[in-house]
């Protein structure tokens, strides 16, 4: 016979809220390429192959995570990315 065991951990809500987020940018048939890659260079601070690569991904994968941390630093770059016209929400 095996014995499980179960640990519990002392996690504070702070650092669960911390950096479990993610914006997932979307694919749609609107946006250039190099109108998503501009705005992931000016919005989340991408380097341009980076920001291309997440375009090419959201192109043939429909999404792309690009931007991790928490909510609170997410939500004003996730808003930037819709007014820019693009399909982005925070997961």
């Amino acid at each position: 016979m095996s014995v499980k065991e179960k640990v519990l951990e002392k996690v504070s809500i702070e650092e669960l809220l911390s950096s479990n987020y993610e914006i997932i940018l979307f694919n749609d048939d609107v946006n250039t390429f190099d109108h998503v890659i501009d705005t992931l260079i000016d919005v989340c601070d991408h380097e341009p192959l980076q920001a291309e690569q997440c375009a090419i991904l959201v192109h043939y994968t429909g999404k792309c995570g690009v931007k991790s941390g928490s909510y609170k630093e997410l939500e004003p770059q996730c808003s930037k990315l819709l007014d820019a016209g693009l399909s982005a929400e925070i997961q």
